[in-house]
């Protein structure tokens, strides 16, 4: 028997009907991993939700997608390595915003992957403990994952 409390195992029906009490606007898709879209300002709170409630302690990732006129989107991946539950968050930031809430606070495992959306999105995440580049050198202009950046700006070499 282990030292810590023992609970009962999550289920992706156990996870859909919590998210779905708790997070009645948020759009979830059925499968593996429960994909789940929901505006910014309930990125942060969705995420402390997926922590505690549904024990996803596990960061895999999170990158960003620019889908031109229509803006940004932030999606991270979490998930419970006990019960084998993973939860795929995303939020879009709308045509011209590029800031999101920071889940650094609540997942140490996403300090550089939103360091790296920072450097090649821009995307400011708000709350983020050290926001700086990461890839690229700090005299760096642009963002050059944005499908804006132009292809053929000159660069000097790296070596």
């Amino acid at each position: 028997m282990p030292p810590w409390p023992v609970s009962e195992p999550m289920t992706y029906d156990q996870a859909r009907t919590e998210i779905g009490e708790r997070f009645g606007g948020a759009q979830v898709e059925d499968g593996v991993p429960l994909v789940v879209a929901l505006p910014a300002d309930q990125w942060a709170v969705f995420a402390r939700f997926a922590k505690d409630t549904l024990r996803c302690r596990f960061f895999a990732f999170s990158t960003a997608i620019d889908w031109k006129e229509q803006g940004l989107e932030v999606v991270a991946r979490v998930d419970n390595l006990d019960d084998h539950v993973s939860v795929m968050m995303r939020t879009r930031l709308g045509p011209d915003v590029s800031t999101c809430p920071s889940l650094a606070p609540i997942y140490r495992g996403a300090d550089w992957m939103e360091r790296e959306c920072y450097d090649m999105f821009g995307i400011r995440f708000n709350g983020h403990p050290d926001l700086r580049r990461i890839l690229l050198s700090d005299d760096w202009e642009g963002y050059p994952l944005l499908k804006s950046y132009a292809v053929d700006t000159p660069h000097l070499h790296y070596r």
